[in-house]
Formats: C-alpha cells, structure tokens, sequence
C-alpha cells in the first residue's frame, strides 16, 4: 500500500480544496464541490469563496441564496452550513438521526420527557401557516405544552433536528446584519410533501463525494466532517471503486482513483481562510494542513492564514485594513506574499476602498 507523507497530503487537500489554484467554477459549482462550506457566521463563506475561484463576486452567492438555489441550514455536525438546494434534499433524511442525537447530547435531561415525535408534530403545526419564525417564536409557540423542558431545548430539537428548517435572506447575505427567520425546508424550496424522502444510495454519495474534496482520507476523517458514524456500509459498498494509501501514522486512507494528487513540491500560494473552515475542521487529523500546537485556532473560530499551504498565521481586521498575526517567523519572501494577499482581501472586503495590510512582526 503506497505511503503519503504529510506534505503530500497537504497538497492533495489544498487541490480538492480550491486553494492551490483559484478555479474558474460557477458559485453553484463550487459550493456543490466542497460538499458545502461552514456558514454559522453568515460572512464568512464569502472569504472562503474569494479566496477558491478567481474573480469571485459576493452578488453570484446573493442571487443563489435569494434565488433559492444554495440554502443556509443544520447539517453536517449539527453546525451551519451553505448547501445547494440538490444536495440538501437528498442528503437531509440521512442525517436525521445524528442531528437528533446531537441535541439530545447537549439537552437529554431537559427532554427526557418529550416525546420526539409529538413535538415535530407541534412544530409543524405552528408553521403550516407559512410565516417563518425565529427559534423563540417557535418554541415559545409549544413550551405551553412542555413547561419544563424549556423553550431552549425545545427550539434547538425543532429547528436544528426534528423539522428540516432553512435560515432564510437576509441571513447570510454580503454585508447584511440580519436575525435568524426560519421556514420548512420543502415550503421554501417548493417542494410538495414532508419529511424528505431518502434518497437511494445517499451514504455512498457522501463517501464519494467526500473524498472528491477533502482525499485521500480515513474512515475517522469522513467522520468528523459529517458526524456520522463513519458510513461503513457505505465504504463498504464503494471499496473497489477506490485505492488505497498509508500516511505517516500508519492509517489507511482511502481515495477516488483518478482524483488530483499533486507532487508534494508543487508550489502553494498565500491563501486566506474564514472562520471553521471545512478545509481544517473537515478531518479528524488536522496535521496535513495545521499542527497539532495550533489545533485549537480552527474551533475557537481564528480566522488563518496558510503559507505553503500550513496554517501560519491568524488574520482580523481592523477598520479598512486586514490585520495578520504569524504564528511562526516568516521570511522576507514570505512577509511580502502574505501582505500582497492581503492587501487582495482588504480591496475585496472593502469593496475596493482600501488594499491596507499589516504583518505584525513574527
């Protein structure tokens, strides 16, 4: 079984990512590549997308959120994510059962008493009048009938597990401040009937899909980017469409054939990343793109700089100008292709007011 050591890993996830060369993909495209991008900070997404495909314009990710084409809603580990609307509909039903786990782990002493089943049926009743609602107003809509659960828990179960919800615009949109207001996912996309029918085969979409843009990759790590519990009647079911390597640790990873796997001396840019970015939290280990002393950047929300494709920086902003705090010592070379990068995102998050960048000293 061939071995991939950690830099080849690296560029193998930076290809699949987007980020070792912007790509000429349509928004929609991309979204759909990436298997979705993390979106529980609604601004986010457009730096994650800026910083994927060349001459990105946050307009094209409106028109498609408006347009009902890409969707704000819980999935994959029960957090936000920016889906497409084809992606949502098949794949919702399938996580059904994680989604309402994860509830259950923060909130099992609340609910203990509820009966799951009755509370959907309480939610929905409350929406079939059409009107979307924030979490409060729903579940201060049913605490009638569950007094001491707490409206909390109930709205959490409601809209994040149990009724597949969209957070619909203004939420989400380019420099729009805006309240979460939330619709059944069918009403908003047009679709006759609910709950969602499974789709055939969805695990092994998943499983492929995955590995399209995060491999090569582990068991644990399609894990971790779902929630799952590893699919492996899925992994199962596509093992000899795939092959097989080893990394440093010894861990099988797993792999599309003909997918992009470039030397581990090809070139990588400066690239920008947000907040959670699906290219760090979307594997169990991270050491391919941040190290380990450094881990705890990628939940804590730190937005992060990669040069040579590893994790090396913090990035803020500060006024008009993109602030960057190394991590490490940076070369000369490296000082100057990080303040032209970011002098790139200053122009774009200010509409072009202002190409302002400062590299703190290392």
């Amino acid at each position: 079984m061939p071995k991939l050591d950690t830099r080849a890993l690296n560029r193998a996830t930076l290809a699949r990512q987007l980020l070792l060369e912007r790509a000429t993909l349509p928004v929609h495209d991309a979204v759909a590549h990436l298997g979705g991008l993390q979106a529980q900070e609604p601004q986010e997404p457009f730096t994650g997308l800026w910083s994927r495909l060349r001459g990105f314009a946050p307009a094209a990710l409106d028109e498609l959120l408006t347009g009902r084409h890409v969707v704000r809603t819980h999935l994959m580990r029960r957090t936000v994510h920016l889906l497409t609307a084809g992606d949502v509909l098949a794949w919702r039903t399938r996580f059904d059962a994680m989604l309402r786990q994860r509830v259950l782990g923060t909130y099992r002493r609340e609910l203990a008493d509820v009966d799951l089943g009755e509370l959907a049926a309480a939610g929905r009743a409350v929406l079939a009048d059409g009107e979307p609602r924030s979490m409060g107003e729903l579940a201060r809509a049913v605490a009638g009938r569950w007094p001491a659960a707490g409206p909390r828990p109930l709205g959490e179960m409601l809209v994040a597990a149990l009724i597949p919800m969209v957070q619909l615009p203004p939420r989400g949109l380019w420099r729009t401040k805006a309240g979460v207001r939330n619709l059944p996912l069918p009403a908003w996309l047009g679709r006759d009937g609910d709950p969602l029918d499974p789709a055939d085969g969805v695990g092994q979409v998943l499983v492929r899909r995955y590995l399209a843009a995060y491999g090569p990759a582990a068991t644990a790590d399609l894990r971790a980017w779902s929630g799952l519990a590893g699919l492996p009647a899925a992994v199962k079911a596509v093992r000899e469409e795939l092959v097989a390597f080893r990394d440093e640790r010894g861990r099988e990873l797993l792999d599309l054939p003909d997918a992009p796997r470039p030397g581990p001396d090809t070139p990588a840019p400066v690239r920008f990343l947000p907040a959670f970015d699906n290219a760090i939290l979307g594997y169990d280990d991270r050491t391919r793109i941040i190290d380990d002393a450094h881990r705890g950047l990628s939940v804590a929300g730190e937005r992060v700089v990669l040069v040579d494709g590893r994790v090396t920086a913090t990035w803020t902003t500060d006024g008009d100008a993109v602030v960057v705090r190394p991590l490490r010592r940076l070369t000369a070379r490296e000082r100057r292709e990080v303040a032209a990068e970011g002098s790139e995102l200053a122009a774009f998050l200010t509409d072009g007011e202002s190409d302002r960048a400062r590299v703190e000293p290392s």
